[in-house]
C-alpha cells in the first residue's frame, strides 16, 4: 500500500491517523466552552462549583 514496504513508514501513518481521530474529538468535546469571564478558552479548564 502507497508503495512503501517500510514498517517505520507504516507507524509514521499509523501515528498520523490516531493524532487526527485525537484533535477531531478533542475538538469537538471541548467546542465553545466559555471560562468564567465569557471569552473562549484556548485550553479546558474543570469548572469551580460555586456555592451560592
Amino acid at each position: 500500500m502507497f508503495g512503501i514496504p517500510d514498517p517505520q513508514i507504516w507507524l509514521v501513518y499509523i501515528l498520523s491517523v490516531i493524532c487526527v481521530a485525537f484533535a477531531a474529538w478533542f475538538g469537538i468535546k471541548f467546542w465553545n466552552e466559555e471560562d468564567e469571564e465569557g471569552e473562549i478558552s484556548s485550553l479546558p479548564r474543570r469548572k469551580k462549583n460555586k456555592k451560592k
